[in-house]
């Protein structure tokens, strides 16, 4: 009996990871709206300007698309974020 194989083909993965994928920061109830946007300046490097219009996205609407790119590079921003205590998460383009 054949079985039937899960794993996708190399062209279907490189595809899958050569997608742009989002670093998300959600809102949460514990962190200062001050440390959020100084979270922001140290891991990104954002100017003060880009940071606080980013701290307010977060606010305002409960998220913001913090960097689009890579998915190596996105997961170890969400990684750092968390080091922070903030709520990330990584999600493809798109989506």
């Amino acid at each position: 009996m054949a079985t039937k194989s899960t794993e996708l083909p190399a062209a279907e993965i490189e595809t899958v990871t050569a997608e742009p994928w989002n670093v998300i920061v959600h809102n949460d109830p514990v962190n200062l709206m001050s440390y959020v946007a100084m979270v922001f300046k140290r891991v990104f490097g954002y100017p003060p300007e880009r940071a606080q219009k980013h701290m307010l996205e977060v606010h305002e609407h409960g998220r913001s698309v913090l960097w689009t790119g890579e998915r190596e590079k996105a997961e170890l921003y969400v990684q750092q974020l968390h080091g922070y205590l903030l709520l990330a998460t990584l999600e493809r383009t798109g989506s």
